[in-house]
């Protein structure tokens, strides 16, 4: 399901950023704070499960920046 979600995140993202650039910063910066949250709380855990309880988060969060950033970029190559 959290993969799921975190797909639909990336594709709204992309398409926002594909037509409003300026506007999906906000967004994006909130999704990857509220990531962020998450992967620094499955840290907490002890050892090694700390790192496999994060790292759904940290990889979740670089999806969404690299969605934004790739919307905006294909927007930048448009001709006019």
């Amino acid at each position: 399901m959290m993969i799921a979600g975190i797909a639909a995140v990336c594709v709204v993202l992309a398409v926002l950023a594909f037509f409003v650039p300026r506007l999906s910063r906000h967004p994006e910066r909130g999704t990857q704070r509220t990531l962020g949250a998450g992967s620094r709380a499955g840290g907490k855990a002890p050892g090694a499960l700390g790192r496999i309880f994060s790292k759904p988060f940290r990889s979740s969060s670089k999806a969404v920046g690299r969605s934004g950033s790739a919307g905006r970029r294909a927007r930048g190559r448009l001709p006019f």
